[in-house]
């Protein structure tokens, strides 16, 4: 593990302060603002162990602060007052629908109440059948309701679930039609999913498609409900979530064709940020986009201003980025998986590795069930409590797809930069890519039918505590041996 920095302790104080405003809220007044300012003008004759203290103090009330004010936004709601009223609203639609069994669901925000202009988020109910495309500006006649709160044995939350989004209004939409797009950044950010839709499994359909699109974009609503269930019981979900390696993919291919064309290599690195830009803006701000956005992005800016990057420290920052505009994303079980897991890529797998060079197996079968293990023992817990469930065959599963999960992003991205070039050539790479999709779907099959390869109730507690008992073991016993 790093030392600790004074970064990491500045960071780590506004993650903390960020956090408490959870618990507690802070107002602060005019004369507590000036004391803060007289006491950042006496930093200066402190010594730098007292002056790191201070500041990280500072930081901490500033980020408890900035997190109370930012719940205050999030929790205040002009429509809740027009819960039960019927009338025609102006929303932008901000999501592609999420179909479920007896209707789909969108989130929007709302520009109009009536003849009343509101500004907040909201989300929809539609029937089955048409809805309107994320980006659409819309004109809806709506019933506001309030969201449904806990129902008994249920264990989902919904009107709790969607606060910590900011919605506190669901529109049951009665009618509704098309009256244009939004433009802007949102406008770009629906143009650009669009296209790597299409374009990163040309020619694709069914299941395959599915597979391609769920991995490269973190969606898995084309995914029949047997396949995703599969993929939670085999340990492989993680793979419908965008993660780092979607990131590093995504600038190492430009870095590597700006060094193709001969370009300066500073070219490489703005290119770079301007790829992971465009990504997030595709896939959306989901936790781990973020935290894997901000740890690529951070590779190219300590490169471009000559400094050596640091592991906790982007970490941190990725958390400081996301607890800055919503506090509630703590409570996030994505939020909670992302950050506990990488956090133990870093604490566990240099000593997991140690451990099994002993073992007659390839060093890429090593790392990748080090990562598989210390991934699978630091999320159990979050897994049991948030879900009641605990997948056991994760490394097995993750062995069998890591080597190819790559080559099938790989392909999907290439693909999509090809297709406007030569469509011919971004089908025939799509086409290569449906079979390891197809391979990836049948481990996720075959490792999910193991009857015990997901346990619930006691048995997934058990899974939780005997990993980490043996993983403090192992650890105890080679700290002893000086390894």
């Amino acid at each position: 593990m790093s030392r600790v920095l004074p970064a990491h302790a500045i960071a780590g104080a506004a993650t903390c302060g960020l956090a408490l405003s959870n618990a507690v809220r802070l107002v602060i007044a005019p004369p507590v603002l000036i004391a803060v300012v007289a006491t950042l003008g006496a930093l200066a004759a402190l010594a730098p162990q007292q002056r790191l203290a201070l500041a990280a103090v500072l930081v901490a009330v500033s980020g408890w602060w900035w997190g109370s004010a930012r719940l205050d936004a999030l929790d205040r709601s002009p429509l809740r007052a027009h819960v039960g009223e019927a009338n025609w609203l102006g929303v932008t639609v901000t999501s592609e629908p999420r179909v479920g069994r007896f209707g789909q669901r969108l989130f929007g925000r709302a520009g109009r109440f009536g003849g009343e202009a509101v500004d907040e988020r909201v989300e929809l109910e539609l029937p089955l059948g048409r809805a309107p495309p994320q980006g659409a500006r819309i004109r809806a006649l709506a019933i506001l309701r309030a969201p449904r709160p806990a129902q008994p044995g249920s264990g989902f939350d919904e009107r709790l679930w969607l606060r910590r989004q900011g919605i506190h209004v669901v529109l049951h939409v009665d009618e509704w039609r098309v009256i244009g797009r939004r433009g802007g950044l949102g406008g770009l950010a629906d143009r650009l999913r669009a296209w790597l839709r299409t374009a990163c499994a040309p020619g694709l359909g069914g299941e395959r498609r599915a597979v391609v699109e769920g991995i490269v974009l973190g969606d898995d609503q084309g995914l029949s409900p047997g396949l995703k269930t599969a993929f939670r019981r085999s340990g492989l979900y993680h793979l419908l979530a965008v993660s780092g390696q979607n990131v590093v993919l995504i600038a190492g291919g430009v870095l590597a064709l700006v060094l193709l064309l001969g370009l300066p290599r500073v070219v490489g690195h703005l290119g770079a940020l301007a790829a992971i830009g465009a990504y997030v803006l595709a896939v959306g701000p989901q936790a781990s986009v973020i935290r894997a956005a901000v740890a690529g992005a951070a590779v190219s800016i300590a490169w471009l201003a000559g400094r050596e990057r640091d592991g906790w420290h982007v970490l941190l920052l990725a958390a400081v980025v996301l607890l800055a505009w919503s506090p509630y994303a703590l409570f996030d079980p994505g939020f909670q998986l992302s950050f506990v897991a990488v956090a133990a890529i870093f604490v566990l797998v240099p000593r997991l590795v140690e451990i099994l060079e002993g073992y007659p197996l390839p060093s890429s079968v090593r790392l990748t069930a080090a990562v598989s293990a210390a991934c699978g023992v630091a999320t159990a817990p979050v897994l049991a409590f948030r879900f009641g469930a605990v997948p056991i065959l994760g490394v097995i599963a993750n062995a069998l797809v890591e080597p190819v999960v790559g080559v099938l992003l790989g392909l999907a991205l290439i693909a999509a930069a090809v297709d406007p070039v030569s469509p011919g050539a971004a089908r025939l790479l799509a086409w290569l890519d449906g079979w390891i999709a197809a391979y990836v779907a049948a481990c996720a099959r075959l490792v999910g039918a193991v009857p015990f390869a997901q346990l619930r109730g006691p048995a997934a507690l058990a899974a939780t505590v005997l990993p980490l008992l043996a993983v403090a073991a192992l650890w105890h016993r080679a700290s002893r041996s000086g390894g």
